[in-house]
């Protein structure tokens, strides 16, 4: 049987739990990452969280290995139980995939739910 997009998230959310915008904003001010998988062209129209380290989704896994030599610093050292990532998108579909890979690569992950449209919503700081 063939896996659709909607059965790979899926199958990813099974794994991840999720934090509410005010919670992961919360727990960003005590240490925790807040990481945007979303794409440049989207931070630039729709704005992104203050604070956020931003990784494209389509290389989150080359940035969170430090064996890679392409490692984010930041994110690499959340890694082993050093504090908390918050993974944020647009709906909630590609925080899932990236939260879930992190996961399997020894991360502490979250799925921030309801993407930047909630963290709006809460009236959460962020920057246009």
């Amino acid at each position: 049987m063939n896996k659709s997009m909607k059965d790979f998230v899926e199958d990813a959310r099974s794994r991840v739990d999720v934090i509410s915008p005010a919670e992961a904003h919360s727990a960003m001010k005590q240490g925790d990452l807040i990481l945007d998988v979303r794409e440049p062209a989207e931070l630039d129209s729709d704005g992104a969280v203050d604070g956020a380290v931003h990784i494209p989704r389509g290389l989150v896994e080359a940035q969170a290995d430090a064996d890679t030599g392409k490692a984010n610093e930041i994110l690499a050292k959340k890694r082993g139980g050093n504090g908390r990532v918050h993974v944020l998108c647009a709906s909630g579909a590609r925080a899932a995939l990236a939260a879930d890979s992190l996961r399997q690569m020894g991360y502490d992950t979250t799925v921030i739910e309801g993407g930047l449209a909630a963290w709006k919503e809460a009236d959460l700081p962020f920057r246009t």
